[in-house]
């Protein structure tokens, strides 16, 4: 396509369509020099003859026909391009790429992600899911365009912003209350089987940063990767667990489980982060501001 010219190109068709130089000039507004020395650029372009004169009338040759077909596909793409870009402008439309944790994921989002896909049907979500180390590399290598993961995020290209406050908790089997100890302390807790997240997730530091502070080590009999996995576990009386509690609240609750916050307190922040860099799209724009409302 390099040196292909589009209004060259049109102004051919044009001649083809009118049979006139003289006509063409004239529906497109310039002279008919102009015209001429347009077919000529374009003739000297492909090095063929395009326009031949049939009686009074200007016609295509062999190779000025199939040229001619390729033009009004040319611009049939162009007009189906304009009427994306058109709907671009007017509308909440495009593909954005959320990553955050998987709680988040499971038991914060799905009412705000239905609410957009109400709102905006056009704008199509893309979540990922993973460590808060692994989000961060995707927004640095800009394979997600914003997330929602837990604090700390370092790093100078970021725009962090806290959206909420996650207080962890400690859950129990409620059928076994000779498990459940008047507080849940690091002392306590350490005593029964437990049940932890998985090495390597923040929210595992977190908890690990805990049980140390109060001079305790942490020996899990079971390390998983998901929260509902750790809940059936304990609601089958097989051990205590600590959880963020955003996994044991709304739908997020079960019966066969008892909660009781941790003693001392812990919670984890929960931040949108962006790329300084990154240019704010009408959708991007959109989720940006529902997540911020979570802050309400």
């Amino acid at each position: 396509m390099r040196g292909l010219n589009l209004d060259q190109l049109r102004t051919f068709a044009l001649v083809i369509e009118t049979g006139s130089f003289s006509a063409a000039a004239e529906r497109s507004g310039v002279t008919q020099p102009a015209v001429s020395l347009q077919i000529r650029q374009l003739e000297r372009r492909f090095g063929l003859k395009l326009v031949e004169r049939v009686g009074r009338r200007a016609g295509p040759t062999a190779a000025g026909m199939e040229l001619l077909a390729h033009v009004r596909t040319i611009d049939a793409a162009l007009a189906q391009a304009e009427l994306a870009m058109t709907a671009h402008a007017s509308q909440v439309a495009g593909r954005i790429r959320l990553g955050t944790g998987a709680t988040a994921c499971t038991y914060l989002l799905p009412p705000l992600l239905a609410d957009l896909r109400r709102r905006f049907p056009a704008l199509d979500i893309v979540v990922s899911t993973g460590n808060t180390a692994d989000m961060l590399r995707g927004l640095e290598t800009n394979t997600l365009d914003i997330g929602l993961v837990t604090l700390p995020a370092p790093g100078r290209m970021f725009q962090v912003t806290p959206v909420l406050e996650d207080e962890f908790v400690a859950i129990f089997p409620a059928g076994d209350p000779a498990m459940i100890p008047a507080a849940a302390t690091p002392q306590a807790l350490a005593r029964l089987p437990l049940v932890l997240f998985e090495p390597g997730a923040r929210t595992r530091r977190l908890v690990d940063d805990w049980f140390e502070a109060a001079g305790v080590a942490a020996k899990p009999v079971m390390e998983l990767g998901s929260t509902e996995a750790m809940k059936e576990i304990v609601g089958a009386g097989l051990g205590c667990a600590i959880l963020p509690g955003l996994a044991v609240s709304g739908a997020g609750r079960r019966a066969a489980l008892e909660v009781r916050p941790l003693a001392p307190r812990l919670a984890r922040g929960l931040a949108i982060v962006l790329r300084r860099d990154k240019p704010l799209g009408r959708g991007l724009r959109h989720l940006q501001e529902s997540l911020l409302a979570l802050r309400e």
